[in-house]
This record gives structure tokens, sequence and C-alpha cells, in this order.
């Protein structure tokens, strides 16, 4: 069987979600996935950018990182979503990326995917819950499978989130819990996704 195609496709301004969405990838890989790891395209102006060391930096060292596309999406068994919380939804950044899948969804390619999502905030409570419904509300329209990590394995007990993999930025980078909770929120999303091909196929 061919193997499982994964898209990690985020969206971060000082790196933390970068961060998740590189553990992610980790993850995906280490269950056997092929993996493509995509940035959505920045929108904030540059003066803001300049405003925020961090954010600057972040650019910087991340230019490299390939921008997401429709064929990204259009080319993954699953995909996982990243983004900061904004106010409990998702950054503009990836909601102007998922505004241009509509081309996709007409033609049915965005259905019968696993789709799952990840986030952080600045803040404890700051909105992390509500930012992954929110994107589940994207999935839903899409025809979807939705692979939340659940309490599935014993990092979730630890992480506490069982919506998608989070993290306070304002603790700090992610720390070794939340990575594995990426990690497994992907490896997760691989094995349902092999179980639907070989369901398929035997089909």
């Amino acid at each position: 069987m061919e193997a499982v195609k994964v898209a990690v496709i985020y969206y971060s301004a000082t790196g933390t979600v970068h961060s998740l969405a590189l553990a992610a990838a980790e993850g995906a890989e280490k269950a056997g996935a092929t993996v493509r790891l995509r940035k959505v395209r920045e929108t904030a102006p540059d003066t803001a950018i300049a405003a925020n060391p961090a954010w600057e930096e972040h650019r910087r060292s991340t230019a490299d990182v390939v921008e997401a596309t429709l064929d990204d999406v259009a080319w993954a068994d699953v995909v996982l979503f990243g983004t900061p919380t904004r106010f409990g939804t998702p950054a503009a950044q990836l909601k102007a990326f998922i505004d241009t899948t509509g081309p996709l969804w007409q033609q049915g390619h965005l259905a019968d995917k696993v789709y799952t999502a990840f986030t952080a905030s600045s803040t404890a409570h700051g909105g992390q819950e509500s930012t992954i419904l929110a994107l589940g509300n994207v999935f839903y329209h899409w025809g979807g499978i939705i692979v939340p990590p659940g309490y599935t394995d014993p990092v979730q007990y630890r992480s506490g989130n069982p919506y998608g993999t989070s993290h306070v930025s304002g603790e700090g980078p992610p720390g070794d819990v939340a990575l594995e909770a990426a990690r497994h929120q992907a490896r997760r999303a691989v094995e349902t996704a092999t179980a639907l091909k070989l369901g398929r196929a035997a089909a």
C-alpha cells in the first residue's frame, strides 16, 4: 500500500506553532507517512512585524519553509492545521488560506480526508479549545473525518487537551509534553488514515 500522505499546514508568528508543527511532522514521518510541512502566507504588514523582534526573527529564520498551496491539500490523505488563537478563533492568515479552498470543495476533493488541528495561546484558557472547534466547523463543511487525540495516550493526561495539541506560549517555548502530544496526534491521524485506506482497498 502506498504510504499515507500528510500535509502539516500552519501559521506561526513568533515560532510556537512552528515548533508544534515540526513535532507533528516528525510524528507523522515516524508513523510511516510521507510528509509536507507548509506554512501559510504572511499577510500582516511589515510595520507590524518589525515592531515585534520575535516576529521579525521568526520570519527570517523560517524563510526557507515552503508556502502552502491548494495542491498540498488536494495531495494529502491527512491534513493537520496549526494556528495560534486570535480571540478564540484561528489566525487570519490561516483563515485566508482556508478561504481559498472553495474550488477544491466544489469538486469534492476535500471530502473523506482525515483532519485534525493544534494551537497555542499566550495565556492559559486563552481560546485554545474554541480555536480548534472553529476549525472543526470547516472540516464538517468539507465532509472530513475529524480525528482528535482524545485521551488515547498517556501524554494526553499530562497535556490535558483532548481536542488537539495546545500550548501556552506565555510560559515559554513548547516543552517535552506539548511536543510529544503533537507527535502523538499526528501518529493517531496517520494510523486512522492507514486503516481507512486498507478498508477502502478491501471494499
